[in-house]
């Protein structure tokens, strides 16, 4: 009698779920089948798993809060006739696509330096902050209580007590450790402004309101509105002593002068507003003179609150583009199937596509998951290297050597659906022939995955890694 009634509940909750998958807008043929075979097949664990995973709630309020500071800052962000060209046809859909996704525009005359790849990348930020005289704004994903985070913890403090207004924010997850510790404390009672993002409620409570795993990945610096950086490096010595065993992480990191720098400056003021709720707005009408000739530059940030689109889209319009030569460098590679599609594309149209990837992941789902798209990668004539000098954490696409993309975002729908991501366009000039260059040293670190080897592996790994590929559209 019990057995026949839980079954038939069951039954019930699955169709009713089931239902809720067939009916949701804007979600892919691929995500929709696998969530139902998984509410199908996994008695009540898969239930929950929709239930907890499946969608991208956002309290009302603060969905609200975020709207209307987009809204609130949307006009104060566009660029001056002067920061506008023309743009190269080439580059026009890439630009296109990003600004329909974002909203920002192209702007020329700015200048890009690509920092080293060890912690002295850290010294020039410390340097910078040092050199402040009116504001400084940080936001980290992952901040650390170690060498390099206690260096900007200092300058933080230093420059908060001569009187430059210091605003700070931090991931509740990605920096849960740090905002605990000696140095944040020190930061606010030094009149550091500090905010955590995202903060993590009570499950049982928050989960019916909030997906708990959305994250602020986003890795911004703004300096009296002159001086930006931005890249994959977090707020951490390349050590990362909270994964030591696959250290070093290797980052790309710039700093950046033009008007692309008002740009990074309405992302962070677009969190701090939705944050605290107070308006700095009217920061965003300064101006930065445009350098000639400089550089085209142009911020790509998203978030899960605004589906307007997706990173996703840009880099497959970016990659699409491409005529001679593309690299791309990532740590995570858990692709929709629209952008693994456009990878393998490019290589079969006659693009010479390389793809570098950690030897090493430090998630061992994740490097299962991506090796179900190796075959796929390789046979259709992507050159994958895996990189050997530690994990490789850079997240780069340089086409033909005329553009580039870097920035925070990972090739995985977390970065694509549930992270606040910010990427940076950049059309020719310098910055792009160093980060070609840059990538070409990951090249000569790694070592080349043929198809031999992958029909080497065994019948367990194959099964594993195709079976978790299959799953990648909910992971």
């Amino acid at each position: 009698m019990w057995t026949e009634a839980l079954v038939f509940m069951h039954y019930v909750a699955a169709l009713t779920v089931s239902v809720r998958v067939l009916l949701r807008p804007q979600l892919e043929p691929t995500v929709r089948l696998s969530w139902l075979l998984v509410i199908e097949l996994v008695p009540l664990i898969g239930i929950l798993a929709y239930l907890l995973f499946g969608e991208i709630r956002i309290r009302g309020a603060e969905a609200e809060t975020m709207a209307n500071v987009r809204s609130h800052l949307s006009g104060l962000w566009q660029p001056s006739p002067e920061e506008l060209k023309t743009l190269p046809d080439f580059a026009a859909p890439v630009i296109k696509a990003n600004r329909a996704t974002t909203g920002f525009a192209a702007v020329a005359g700015n200048r890009a330096a690509l920092l080293p790849e060890d912690d002295s990348a850290i010294s020039a930020l410390v340097e910078a902050i040092d050199g402040a005289n009116d504001h400084v704004h940080m936001l980290f994903y992952i901040w650390l209580d170690d060498p390099s985070g206690r260096q900007v913890a200092e300058a933080a403090i230093r420059a908060a007590q001569r009187g430059v207004k210091v605003r700070a924010i931090i991931d509740a997850f990605g920096s849960r450790a740090f905002s605990r510790s000696e140095a944040w404390a020190r930061m606010k009672e030094a009149g550091v402004e500090c905010v955590i993002a995202l903060p993590l409620r009570i499950p049982v409570i928050g989960m019916l309101f909030q997906r708990m795993d959305l994250r602020n990945h986003r890795k911004i610096v703004v300096i009296d509105h002159i001086l930006g950086f931005t890249g994959s490096r977090n707020c951490a010595d390349r050590a990362f002593a909270i994964k030591p065993r696959y250290a070093p992480w290797i980052d790309v990191f710039l700093a950046i002068e033009g008007p692309v720098v008002r740009q990074m400056q309405a992302v962070f003021l677009q969190d701090w507003m939705s944050y605290t709720g107070e308006d700095l707005g009217e920061m965003l009408r300064m101006t930065r003179p445009v350098t000639a000739p400089g550089e085209v530059a142009q911020v790509v940030a998203t978030g899960p609150d605004e589906r307007r689109g997706s990173l996703s889209d840009c880099m497959v319009t970016m990659i699409h583009a491409a005529r001679e030569r593309l690299v791309i460098t990532t740590p995570y590679y858990v692709p929709d199937s629209s952008l693994d599609s456009a990878i393998r594309m490019a290589a079969r149209r006659g693009v010479d596509v390389t793809v570098i990837l950690p030897e090493r992941n430090d998630s061992l789902v994740v490097q299962a998951t991506s090796e179900g798209f190796y075959y796929g990668l390789v046979s259709a004539g992507v050159k994958l290297r895996l990189f050997q000098g530690g994990l490789l954490h850079s997240k780069i696409i340089t086409a033909d050597g005329r553009m580039v993309m870097l920035g925070s975002a990972n090739m995985d729908r977390r970065s694509f659906e549930l992270n606040y991501e910010m990427n940076m366009l950049f059309l020719g000039g310098d910055i792009t022939e160093r980060l070609d260059e840059r990538q070409d040293g990951y090249i000569d670190r790694s070592r080349p995955l043929e198809l031999d080897e992958i029909r080497s592996w065994s019948v367990w790994r194959r099964l594993r890694n195709n079976l978790l590929a299959l799953a990648a559209p909910i992971l």
